[in-house]
């Protein structure tokens, strides 16, 4: 019994880590949406700055986003690895 709630527990922090990575790059570019406003704002330079930080939120996103996913699929090369050596010595 005990051996089902350890299995379960990876795979719902996967579940969640795979969940986060939807919101990387809506949450990037809406960042730098709100930053690029604000300075248009305070420095009276519309659209320039909203353009600049929503250029680089999309950047920022999209570097987080591969990362992510990179980080995935190491994870799970790795556990690939580890699951085919485990059956081999049976």
């Amino acid at each position: 019994m005990n051996t089902n709630k350890k299995d379960t527990k990876p795979k719902f922090r996967k579940i969640a880590e795979l969940s986060s990575l939807g919101l990387m790059l809506p949450s990037s570019i809406a960042i730098g949406l709100f930053f690029g406003y604000w300075l248009d704002k305070v420095l009276h330079t519309q659209p320039w700055m909203l353009l600049i930080f929503l250029f680089l939120g999309i950047a920022s996103g999209l570097i987080s986003l591969m990362k992510g996913i990179n980080k995935y699929k190491d994870d799970q090369y790795a556990n690939d690895n580890t699951s085919n050596m485990q059956q081999e010595e049976k």
